[in-house]
């Protein structure tokens, strides 16, 4: 399996992570699996039709599909003639190009676009990564993140500030943060919190020799079980085969 990512061009840099492209090859037939990290994103089929949603969905050639954020794990098949090529969203930038249904409706599920939002396929084979940077430099419908600054709080404290303790600095409600969260992310704020803390923990177990005890108690669990639970719950694996 070939993977890489191009970043996008710098003036699309606050909305978008990256851009990305998955080729199979003859030797590796399988199920890659991918971790929550509160994004959405976009993809386009460019070879044979692909099982994702841990097999419950099936993206077709030349189609673009909407991925929600997700909640937990997610498996996708790769096989030699799979061909993906996409675009990973910054949290809650999806409606700053997108005209769409709240992200509540998309979380964990992979949605067919229609033809208005769909990438042209010619375009996207003839050279993919420009394509994209000039689709998305067009479209741009707000330069506005009504989310940012809480999402940047969230970021710097790695997911273990209170909810309450972020409403009350933003001068707003739990609820109001849970439906705004809903809206434009897809997952509730204490969702997107546990996925931040996630990713700094798993960060952590890959890099270092730490006791998961220590690590634990620094990302702001209880104790290392339920950082055990966390980590199967967003993975499906127990830490000792990260």
């Amino acid at each position: 399996m070939k993977y890489k990512k191009v970043k996008p061009y710098k003036e699309l840099e606050p909305y978008i992570h990256f851009y990305w492209e998955l080729k199979g090859n003859e030797v590796e037939r399988q199920w890659e699996r991918v971790f929550p990290d509160g994004c959405a994103g976009i993809v386009m089929n460019l070879g044979d039709a692909c099982l994702t949603d841990n097999g419950s969905t099936k993206m077709e050639f030349g189609k673009t599909y909407i991925v929600g954020a997700m909640s937990t794990f997610k498996d996708s098949y790769i096989d030699h003639d799979t061909h993906l090529i996409g675009v990973c969203l910054k949290p809650a930038t999806f409606a700053n190009f997108y005209r769409y249904a709240s992200q509540n409706e998309l979380t964990n599920s992979t949605i067919e676009f229609g033809k208005s939002n769909s990438f042209n396929i010619d375009k996207t084979i003839e050279n993919p990564f420009n394509y994209f940077d000039c689709f998305y430099s067009e479209r741009i419908i707000s330069k506005t993140n009504q989310l940012q600054f809480i999402i940047n709080d969230i970021h710097i404290t790695y997911g273990q500030i209170s909810i309450h303790e972020l409403a009350r600095k933003h001068s707003t409600t739990v609820r109001q943060l849970e439906r705004i969260f809903k809206r434009f992310i897809g997952l509730s704020p204490k969702e997107y919190s546990n996925i931040i803390r996630f990713q700094n923990a798993f960060s952590l177990i890959k890099k270092s020799n730490r006791s998961l005890l220590d690590i634990a108690f620094e990302c702001g669990y209880y104790d290392h079980a339920h950082l055990s639970n966390e980590i199967k719950r967003n993975t499906g694996l127990p830490p000792s085969l990260l």
